[in-house]
């Protein structure tokens, strides 16, 4: 198995790659991403709602080492990572980080949500600094409303930002 600092630095060169062929391509690459993580947390996310999700990011959390607050109230389910350690390795990089790394998260986890009805406003706040501040929420119109609020407002295909 490939550590976790060589997996990041080798997504990071994956990301610039693909990027460079068009962001068809791009897109293309994070759908197959998503594809591939529903495996893991779809079922959760329609069984279970924000349970679900926070049963899923509480293993992530713990397996990546995250430095992060998880929650959920009746309207939405929250993370604020306070240090991800995967921009933290990008960073740390002799062949530079890609500067739209962060794009990744939100380009898997939209369309995910699209699918099961939730709303993501997913804020990355500065591509520079490692941290950002998910929320998914039930009602679309508190979601779009929660959108004012964002200092970096992620995309994803299907939901591109302007």
């Amino acid at each position: 198995m490939i550590p976790s600092d060589h997996f990041t630095r080798f997504y990071n060169e994956v990301f610039k790659f693909i990027e460079q062929q068009g962001e068809k391509e791009l897109d293309d690459y994070f759908l197959e991403i998503s594809k591939n993580q529903e495996n893991h947390i779809l079922h959760l996310i329609r069984e279970k709602g924000f349970e679900g999700m926070l049963q899923y990011w509480s293993v992530i959390r713990d397996e990546e080492n995250c430095d992060l607050d998880l929650g959920y109230d009746e309207d939405k389910f929250e993370i604020k990572m306070h240090l991800c350690p995967s921009l933290t390795k990008a960073k740390d990089n002799d062949a530079e980080r890609w500067e739209r790394y962060c794009d990744h998260c939100a380009g898997w986890i939209g369309p995910i949500m699209d699918k099961t009805g939730y709303h993501l406003v997913y804020d990355v706040i500065d591509r520079d600094q490692p941290q950002c501040h998910m929320r998914v929420y039930k009602d679309e119109a508190k979601a779009r409303e929660a959108e004012m609020d964002v200092r970096l407002l992620m995309g994803w295909p299907g939901r591109k930002q302007s």
